[in-house]
């Protein structure tokens, strides 16, 4: 399911390419990470995922690395805040907290404790209302 949705995210205006980012391993892809265009009440945010690492590869630093990368890169694009659903465990070690904190409010009501937000160094407060993700994750 994640390789079809990365295809369609890459077929849809959506797709940032700077946020974008593999790992390899001896000239093989182990990991990859992506951010893409999403919305939080019509400004321009990202919405990150999928985030994939080889069962192989896991657990040896690989999704640490990617999420490290693509947070900094997407700083240095100036993006204000990153915004993913997933395992309350494994992302606040990077800064995420749950969206409600910042006023962001999941397009399902049911994921709410699995939303999560995490702002970047042009994060403005007035950023805050209902998020959108980019159109392919409607279709999954």
């Amino acid at each position: 399911m994640e390789a079809t949705l990365v295809t369609a995210l890459r077929a849809s205006t959506a797709w940032l390419p700077p946020l974008s980012l593999v790992t390899e391993k001896d000239g093989e892809v182990v990991g990859h990470v992506v951010c893409t265009r999403a919305h939080i009440a019509n400004k321009p945010t990202l919405g990150l995922g999928p985030l994939g690492v080889q069962p192989g590869n896991q657990n040896q630093g690989v999704g640490t690395a990617l999420m490290h990368a693509v947070l900094a890169a997407a700083d240095a694009l100036n993006e204000p805040v990153v915004v993913l659903l997933g395992h309350t465990d494994y992302y606040p070690r990077f800064g995420f907290r749950p969206a409600s904190t910042y006023d962001i409010t999941p397009p399902d009501p049911s994921w709410a404790a699995h939303f999560q937000a995490r702002p970047l160094s042009t994060y403005d407060t007035s950023i805050k209302g209902a998020f959108a993700y980019a159109p392919p994750f409607n279709d999954l």
